[in-house]
This record gives C-alpha cells, sequence and structure tokens, in this order.
C-alpha cells in the first residue's frame, strides 16, 4: 500500500482527514456532546466489518450507539421518517452518518428533523424557507464518507425523494453542516471499480459545474479546478488499484473540494441527472457521467474560453476540444456507458423528465438557460450518443 496524507482542516468544517483517524470516532461523538449515536449507513454497509467495527468502537467507548440501515440508494422520506422512530426510539442523541452519498444525506436530515414540528417538505432549499426551521431540534452530526463522490460530508443540505411526485428535493438548513469529519480512506479501499468510477466522477461533475456556472466566485473557481486535476490524476490510479492510499486520499479530497465549490452552484449535469435518479433508481454519479459530455457540448458557446484555460491548467491542449475529448476517453477508459440505453433508461419518460429537469434546483446554475425543449433534446442526444 502507497503512503496517505494526513492533516486537519477546518474548511468548511473541521475536517480529521488521513489514514486510520477513524480511529477517532468515538472521541469525536463526546467532543460534540453525543452519549447516545445512532449510525445512519446503508444496508449492505452495516453488514461490513468497518461498520462493525465504529459501533464497537463506540459501545466499548460507554456510549449508547446503535445503527440504522433502511436507507435506499437514492433516500425517499420513507428513509427520514423511519429513521426518526429508530432515533427516538433509541433516545439517540445524535447522528453518525456513516457511508456514501445516500447515508450522509438521509442521516444529515434525520439529525435536522430530530426537534422539528413542521413536515419535512416545508423546509425545501426554496428562498428562505429554511428560517422556518428550530434551530434547537437540529442534533449533531459526525459525517464518515466511505467513498468519494458527492461531498456531502461537507454539506449543508440533504437530498430527499419525494415519493408522490417522484421528485428530488434539495432539504436545507445551515446547522445541517456535520460538526466533524472523518476522512479516512482506508475506509474506500474495499469500493470496486465500478463504484470508484461512479463516485470518482461524480466529485468531477460537481467541480465541473461549479467552475462553469455563472457568477462571480474565484475561490469556488479555483478549488473547483484544483479537485478537477486530483480526478484527472488519481481517478484512472485508484481504478486500477484499488489498494493505492495515495490516490484514494485524493479523491476523498476532490470529494470534499467539489461540494465546497458548488455552493457556487451547479448545472445542466445535475438537473439532467435528477429526474433519472428519481424515476429510474439510477447511481447518481454513473448518470451524471454519461451526460457530462452532452451539457458540455450543450454549454460550448458560453464555456469555451473557460475550458480551454481549465484544459491548460490539465497539462492538456488549451482547447475546449482537447478537454471534451479528455472526458470521452476518461469515461470509456473507466467503463462509463456512453449513451442512457447502458443505465437501461429509454425515451418512455422524456417527456415527463423533460418537465422535470428545467425545474430541479440545480437548472438555474447552467451557464445556458434550460428548457423543457432542450432538456428533451439533451435527453435524446444522450440516448443516441450524439455529441
Amino acid at each position: 500500500m502507497t503512503a496517505s496524507p494526513r492533516s486537519n482542516w477546518n474548511y468548511p468544517t473541521p475536517i480529521r482527514f488521513g489514514a486510520g483517524r477513524i480511529s477517532e470516532l468515538a472521541e469525536a461523538c463526546r467532543s460534540v456532546g453525543m452519549a447516545a449515536p445512532l449510525i445512519v449507513t446503508d444496508p449492505f454497509l452495516a453488514t461490513q466489518a468497518m461498520t462493525k467495527a465504529a459501533l464497537d468502537q463506540l459501545t466499548g467507548a460507554g456510549l449508547k450507539a446503535g445503527i440504522f440501515s433502511d436507507i435506499k440508494p437514492n433516500p425517499v422520506e420513507t428513509n427520514v421518517y423511519k429513521g426518526l422512530e429508530a432515533l427516538k426510539a433509541g433516545g439517540h442523541d445524535g447522528v453518525v452518518a456513516f457511508g456514501g452519498g445516500s447515508a450522509l444525506d438521509a442521516g444529515k436530515v434525520i439529525a435536522f428533523m430530530a426537534g422539528q414540528t413542521r413536515p419535512m417538505w416545508d423546509f425545501e432549499d426554496i428562498g428562505d424557507w429554511w428560517t422556518r426551521a428550530d434551530p434547537k431540534g437540529i442534533l449533531p452530526i459526525i459525517a464518515v464518507p466511505t467513498t468519494a463522490g458527492t461531498g456531502s460530508e461537507v454539506g449543508r443540505a440533504g437530498v430527499i425523494t419525494q415519493e408522490a411526485t417522484h421528485t428530488k428535493k434539495v432539504i436545507f438548513h445551515p446547522l445541517m453542516m456535520p460538526k466533524i469529519v472523518i476522512c479516512d480512506p482506508e475506509l474506500t479501499v474495499g469500493m470496486p471499480p465500478h463504484i470508484t468510477a461512479g463516485t470518482g466522477l461524480d466529485a468531477l461533475a460537481h467541480c465541473l459545474e461549479a467552475y462553469c456556472a455563472p457568477g462571480y466566485h474565484p475561490m469556488a473557481d479555483g478549488m473547483a479546478v484544483e479537485g478537477i486535476r486530483l480526478v484527472k490524476d488519481f481517478l484512472p490510479r485508484a481504478h486500477k488499484d484499488g489498494k493505492d492510499l495515495e490516490a484514494r486520499a485524493n479523491l476523498m479530497s476532490a470529494a470534499a473540494m467539489g461540494a465546497t465549490a458548488f455552493q457556487k452552484g451547479l448545472g445542466a449535469i445535475h438537473a439532467l441527472s435528477h429526474p433519472a435518479g428519481a424515476l429510474y433508481d439510477t447511481h447518481h454519479g454513473l448518470t451524471n457521467a454519461v451526460f457530462m459530455p452532452y451539457v458540455l457540448v450543450y454549454n460550448r458557446a458560453a464555456i469555451e474560453e473557460k475550458i480551454a484555460r481549465l484544459s491548460a491548467y490539465l497539462g492538456l491542449e488549451r482547447s475546449f476540444d482537447a478537454f471534451l475529448a479528455w472526458v470521452l476517453q476518461l469515461r470509456k477508459d473507466l467503463g462509463v456507458p456512453h449513451t442512457l440505453e447502458g443505465l437501461k433508461i429509454d425515451a418512455a419518460r422524456f417527456d415527463e423528465m423533460s418537465d422535470m429537469a428545467p425545474n430541479d434546483p440545480t437548472a438555474g446554475g447552467n451557464p445556458v438557460p434550460i428548457t423543457k425543449e432542450s432538456a428533451r433534446k439533451l435527453y435524446e442526444d444522450a440516448l443516441a450518443g450524439r455529441v
């Protein structure tokens, strides 16, 4: 195994970064006032040795720990409400969100909703709806990512699917930011290559869309550009050798960087992906990767010079075409489907998806406006493979 870096950061929240840092979980819980943490994870991770070890560490330290794992890959509201039942039944006073994006998002929303009296959808990320929440009812959160993609560990929101409408909605509050993040790349060593690819490309999508989003935010731009470089340099290595801790660590950094940068905005990659994920339950990162080149071409007129600068920074030819070629080759090398057919998506629900995409909360960050008609064309291009 190669070495991985080790450090403590406070950007945007305290992050304990490095191999073996999971050993600090019990102390981290105590430091934020948890005596009875609830580990929120997914059904697969609940059976894994790393999760059992985390639970044993907590109980061995005298904490009244429990575990909740009824979480779908794209979390739905029922998962949150069942989690709240488990939280209250166990007398838990905080949440350890442990896993990939689904567990992190669900865990954060469960902690947020613990002391609220209004329905969850009253706190959707619209205007100042977050001010409706009682901040005293929000339990502390420790985030422990076991993938390197969503960056949800450094976010103030959770994406939950509303089952009645099959729509992904963002629940937001500033106090949903985890109090401490433990980024231990050893926890990602067991990820299979296809999950490594999907999550790594999710981090790429976050960085890329943040960089392309209109508006002035040079700090986000700088973080996004370096995050893309880390993906370029280390995702192929991690995909080839899952035990490469240096590569795993740098992908964890890229994931957190993407989620920090996208406070500037996201765009059509996510706006197209969210309906697909909600209706077909596809893997979010992989879905983003499929849509990426089609959206790049759609946005070309608005982002060509920015992408040329980015391409030069990455050591490629200074041109939009060189960057696009790199994206296409990276997808191919990692086994990402070139079309929606590879996600088992056909045209049957394109009308519905084309209605949903322009209304997705991420659509407003796209550098070229998204309409029902343009969304439909993008879906058709992604099905036909027209770049």
